[in-house]
């Protein structure tokens, strides 16, 4: 069943009940890594293997994602700022128990050309839902290193030598 999420904003993340932050280091610019996550949205399966599709929507102002396993999204982007921030919120799924979803990627310079990538779920939904969200940390946190991984090494292929 496709229900309606509560309609949150940026400042959600860090307020949120249930906060998964995570982070790690790429070789890759901000401004590289910036143009994959919010210029590129339909590569993301290409490096985040939970991701089974994903297409722009609404002009660029939102996104449609399908997870492996048939979880769906329609989000709406709050935060679009080159080269730091990306962020998005979800405001329809099909996810059973949750009533609002943000999810937050944030860019910044790490040594002389690198980027620290800090992604950020935030979420709030029934006691159930929190409790699979924290459960499944572990899980998230091994899925966005892959990707990130995959990401740093999709974006050193395609520059110019």
């Amino acid at each position: 069943m496709v229900h309606r999420l509560r309609p949150v904003q940026l400042d959600f993340v860090g307020a949120a009940p249930v906060r998964l932050v995570f982070t790690r280091g790429v070789a890759a610019s901000p401004e590289a890594v910036y143009r994959a996550l919010a210029e590129d949205v339909e590569g993301w399966p290409e490096w985040f293997s939970a991701v089974s599709s994903a297409h722009s929507a609404d002009g660029g102002s939102g996104r449609r994602i399908r997870l492996r396993g048939g979880t769906r999204f329609e989000e709406t982007i709050v935060a679009a700022e080159p080269h730091a921030v990306y962020a998005y919120r979800v405001d329809v799924t099909n996810a059973p128990g949750v009533r609002a979803l943000i999810e937050e990627w944030r860019l910044t310079p790490d040594g002389a050309s690198g980027t620290r990538v800090r992604w950020t779920v935030a979420a709030d939904g029934t006691a159930a839902f929190r409790l699979s969200m924290k459960v499944s940390r572990a899980g998230l946190g091994r899925a966005f290193r892959d990707a990130v991984g995959k990401l740093d090494r999709r974006i050193g292929s395609t520059r110019a030598p």
